[in-house]
């Protein structure tokens, strides 16, 4: 795994606006990409916790889990676009 480099606030005030604005940007582009990565890891748990079966055979579902999961990431995605949504609304 990289280090993270330890850069002073002197040496980010002598980069150029346009440095400046790049790193803002890779900073807003990993932070959402964390943000992704968390929320998917939290609905993969809760979907798993809520439709498998301590009865599961083997590395296969039944019909039931398989449509619990369809139904449990469709409804997690829905909650998700309708949230969006309601943000940009509060926004304009």
């Amino acid at each position: 795994m990289d280090s993270v480099p330890n850069i002073s606030p002197n040496e980010l005030e002598r980069l150029s606006d346009k440095d400046k604005a790049e790193l803002r940007q890779f900073i807003g582009n990993e932070t959402q990409r964390a943000k992704i990565q968390t929320q998917t890891h939290s609905m993969t748990e809760i979907c798993w916790t809520k439709c498998i079966t301590a009865n599961s055979k083997g590395n296969k579902l039944d019909s039931s889990e398989q449509s619990c999961l369809g139904n449990c990431v469709d409804r997690f995605l829905d909650l998700n676009l309708a949230t969006l949504k309601h943000l940009s609304s509060m926004r304009n």
